[in-house]
């Protein structure tokens, strides 16, 4: 790939960004017509073929045209893609909620990003430090539970949680009581062992379901330190460019993995040693067990530069790169910044 000639790249650069604005096969004919070298379409043709030979392309069906493979959209990514620059208008929106307090600027900043992307935004926001003063569980459908947390200074968190299928609300209320009494004033860590100790030894009088319940809220209630929560903005972008009932069905199952418990640390791991932007592509990424997405993320730091959480954005395998790029980039440092004026 390093020693592709000018004419291979010219090709594939136009094809690259041919099927990222419009989505489908780029035929020779379309290139010949709009590429920048004046080809022919049979030299075009050749040009493809070699492309296709070094895995760059390939025909998604028995069309004459061509899509890049995920090496493709890397090499172009990597070496082809001028990044575009963000407006005033976008950093002074990407910026609205400085002064606000360190939840509200990762909540704000996920929403903005989403917005001026197009896409579905992804932070992970600061570990919660607080003492817990209040825990609620509340049913949502069957083996769905949603835990309502209320930390001090009047601060709350939603968390989903897998749970017996078969909760009463009995159980919901006993193990919302029984975890706020003892988590009362206290944080997570203070708490954790005592409470362990006394539903494995039997000694909180507990039946089978609600005690599950207690395990369960157990690992969702934010702790002082850890990875902190995901976010999520705009999920709904996530269906948009859905075109069959197999993609439905992959998005919704992209969207239940965005919201199991351990999805912050995931991501997370994927940057914890980098300095800027990092994207994965399809099957390069290894956070999420799903096909046909990628995956724009930046960390943001604090002023020791240690790492505090993450923003970026997902979506699929056609996004606006020379776009989301600089923005996500932008975003992690303003949130960054922000975070630290804040307190966070």
């Amino acid at each position: 790939m390093d020693s592709m000639g000018e004419r291979s790249r010219a090709v594939l650069r136009f094809i690259v960004e041919a099927y990222l604005r419009e989505g489908g096969a780029v035929g020779s004919r379309t290139v010949a017509r709009g590429g920048p070298l004046g080809l022919s379409p049979a030299s075009i043709r050749n040009v493809m073929a070699d492309l296709e030979e070094a895995g760059l392309l390939r025909a998604p069906h028995v069309s004459a045209g061509r899509v890049p493979t995920e090496a493709g959209l890397r090499f172009y990514i990597d070496t082809l893609m001028e990044a575009g620059e963000l407006s005033p208008a976008e950093r002074k929106a990407l910026e609205a909620a400085r002064g606000a307090s360190a939840e509200e600027v990762v909540a704000r900043a996920g929403a903005v990003l989403s917005d001026l992307s197009s896409a579905a935004a992804l932070v992970v926001a600061p570990a919660s430090g607080g003492a817990v003063e209040q825990i609620q569980f509340v049913a949502l459908a069957p083996g769905r539970v949603l835990a309502v947390v209320v930390l001090e200074g009047g601060r709350v968190e939603n968390r989903l949680l897998d749970a017996a299928a078969d909760a009463p609300l009995a159980a919901l209320e006993a193990a919302s009581n029984y975890l706020s009494a003892r988590l009362a004033g206290r944080t997570l860590e203070q708490a954790r062992g005592a409470v362990e100790a006394e539903v494995a030894q039997g000694r909180a009088d507990l039946d089978a379901v609600t005690a599950r319940l207690v395990r369960a809220g157990l690992e969702v209630i934010p702790a002082g330190g850890g990875t902190g929560r995901l976010i999520v903005r705009g999920q709904a972008r996530l269906l948009e460019d859905v075109r069959a009932a197999a993609d439905l069905e992959r998005a919704r199952g992209l969207l239940a993995y965005l919201e199991e418990a351990q999805g912050a640390a995931r991501l997370l791991s994927l940057v914890e040693g980098a300095r800027g932007v990092q994207i994965f592509i399809g099957a390069q990424n290894p956070a999420f067990d799903q096909s046909g997405w990628s995956l724009v993320l930046s960390p943001y730091r604090a002023e020791g530069r240690a790492l505090v959480g993450a923003v970026g954005v997902i979506g699929p395998v056609r996004l606006n790169y020379d776009r989301i790029i600089p923005m996500v980039d932008y975003t992690s440092r303003v949130i960054g910044a922000m975070v630290e004026e804040a307190g966070g």
